[in-house]
């Protein structure tokens, strides 16, 4: 008998019944509210569930609707964001919100169909909105149930391609509990993440190895098949910490198509290598008619940044200068402004620098 028909009968409710046993206790879990549903559902892209949590629960404090979220500055949803990375997702948080207000009422929708339709929302993501406020049978397709249905089934597509989804769905579709989708969704990524995990998992206590077949042949650590990650680019930051006598500093609002978009840093120069103090005073004195006359220019600290395919180093420079600064903001003012990362540590020990 083929295995998909062998598991079709018995696999929802297996997976379920080790669900209501292990399942975890989350607060988006205890709702059918799309609202909060979507919310934690957009935290947890990219974040695991330990950090998402707090994030979770200090939006919900903030937002407690999307009328609240849609009527909050850009700005102030990013500070908020601050430390969770993939900055696209707070703008289109943002974006979304003002959507539903204006289309559809304020009332957020719970439908696959109208779901797919707002920024930052895709397949994964309408499946399982749909699915755990609405009970659709929309099955979801992440890196958890690649993992676990991949090494199932001994799956040699390389995954997030279209030929791959579509086998994957073709399966999912025929094992998915029809009376009970929500909890199946919510059990299949489970037990990806903590039994069938990327590296040790725990095949001695799966209550599916006497059917996987990657259990069966030995062949666990070759599933799913990836497509090699694209080369790493690397970036030279120097980052120039103006500060005038009276502690006034200046920064920028990043409005490029680059990382850290619409967050704030200071002035930059990117270079391949090394920068010199000719180079920053001439840059300062070109792009900013307030400054003339340095008193002090030294590279306070370098530190190594990773993004998903950037490797960044960050030189931040610390330049003194005696002119007052022309729209410059005071130090103890800039915890007001959402900052990338990297930015966040170092500005939290400039005041201790300047002792």
């Amino acid at each position: 008998m083929d295995l998909l028909n062998k598991l079709e009968k018995k696999f929802a409710s297996n997976l379920i019944s080790w669900y209501s046993v292990n399942k975890r206790s989350l607060p988006w879990r205890e709702t059918t509210d799309s609202y909060k549903i979507w919310l934690s559902e957009i935290i947890l892209q990219q974040t695991q569930i330990k950090q998402g949590l707090s994030y979770y629960n200090k939006f919900i404090t903030l937002y407690p609707n999307v009328t609240v979220l849609s009527k909050a500055s850009e700005q102030d949803i990013l500070k908020n964001w601050e430390g969770l990375g993939y900055y696209s997702r707070a703008r289109n948080l943002h974006k979304s919100a003002k959507i539903v207000v204006d289309k559809y009422g304020s009332k957020f929708p719970s439908n696959y169909d109208e779901l797919i339709k707002l920024p930052g929302i895709g397949d994964y993501s309408a499946s399982a909105i749909s699915s755990f406020s609405n009970n659709e049978v929309r099955p979801v397709l992440d890196g958890n149930v690649y993992r676990f249905v991949g090494r199932m089934f001994q799956i040699s597509n390389i995954i997030n391609t279209p030929s791959a989804v579509k086998i994957f769905k073709n399966k999912l579709n025929l094992l998915i509990s029809k009376n009970n989708p929500s909890d199946f969704n919510q059990a299949i990524m489970d037990y990806g993440s903590t039994v069938c995990k990327p590296k040790n998992p725990k095949c001695d206590t799966c209550i599916f190895k006497s059917d996987c077949l990657s259990f069966i042949h030995n062949t666990i650590d070759k599933y799913p098949f990836r497509k090699k990650p694209p080369k790493s680019k690397s970036r030279i930051l120097n980052y120039l910490v103006v500060i005038d006598k009276n502690r006034m500093t200046l920064v920028n609002k990043r409005n490029e198509k680059d990382i850290w978009q619409n967050l704030f840093d200071f002035p930059l120069i990117e270079t391949t290598s090394k920068v010199n103090e000719e180079k920053i005073k001439t840059f300062l004195i070109t792009n900013y008619e307030s400054i003339s006359l340095f008193d002090e220019i030294f590279l306070h600290k370098s530190i190594m940044h990773k993004l998903s395919h950037q490797n960044l180093k960050i030189n931040f420079w610390i330049v003194k200068v005696y002119n007052p600064l022309i729209g410059g903001v005071d130090l103890n003012n800039l915890k007001n402004y959402p900052f990338p990362k990297p930015l966040i540590s170092f500005i939290s020990s400039i005041n201790k620098l300047l002792l």
